[in-house]
């Protein structure tokens, strides 16, 4: 196997990693706002079950999670899947993880901004909604910047668990290489970490830029 057939195929597997990646955050950032709301409701019901929710995905391994979302239709419910439902299964067991991590860094950020705000908003006329989405909110996306920023890095290196139930990214990919005939050995390996440490750069560099330019109040 040559240098130029190897790196050709861990970038197709860069492609499946990077999609992994986009898709969670497009659905674990605003799932953890709406888990958070959630969290504080008002329905003693949905409240509970919501922080057994978020106890869960924080307390067992995302690994497991990836499992039991593959599985489960099949063995909980007699369903038959198809091999689609591999990369299905780990976009819904990405956003699901992440989301409530998301929410607790979420309330963090919302329970760390002064109460006199939110009671200066109601002397001005504010509703809730407007409280929250005016004020509250842009001050909370700037304070909880730096914790989505290591959650964010983390999920850069997460994506490799998709090779538990059988979807082929990068790292997956490494790994079929090394033990191929005529394989790159360890070279396979030190490429893929390439990759990801290059990518993980760019994502730390993005959200920098995205923290300063988002430093419109102290």
């Amino acid at each position: 196997m040559t240098v130029q057939t190897m790196l050709i195929l861990l970038l197709q597997g860069f492609l499946t990693t990077l999609a992994i990646f986009t898709l969670t955050l497009l659905g674990s950032l605003p799932l953890g706002l709406l888990v958070y709301f959630g969290k504080k409701s008002r329905i003693a019901p949905l409240r509970w079950l919501v922080n057994a929710y978020i106890s869960i995905m924080r307390g067992t391994p995302l690994m497991l999670q990836l499992m039991v979302v593959y599985f489960g239709p099949n063995l909980l419910f007699g369903l038959n899947v198809s091999s689609n439902w591999r990369f299905t299964a780990v976009i819904i067991g990405f956003v699901i993880n992440y989301a409530a991590y998301f929410a607790e860094i979420y309330r963090g950020g919302i329970e760390s901004i002064p109460q006199g705000q939110y009671e200066a908003a109601e002397v001005l006329g504010y509703t809730k909604t407007q409280t929250f989405m005016k004020i509250i909110l842009p001050q909370m996306v700037k304070r909880v910047m730096p914790s989505v920023t290591n959650e964010v890095i983390t999920l850069v290196k997460d994506t490799s668990l998709a090779y538990v139930i059988g979807v082929v990214e990068m790292f997956t990919r490494a790994k079929q290489i090394n033990s191929a005939p005529g394989g790159m050995g360890l070279w396979a390996f030190l490429a893929a970490g390439v990759i990801y440490y290059v990518f993980n750069f760019i994502v730390t560099v993005v959200m920098d830029q995205v923290e300063k330019k988002m430093s419109y109040y102290q």
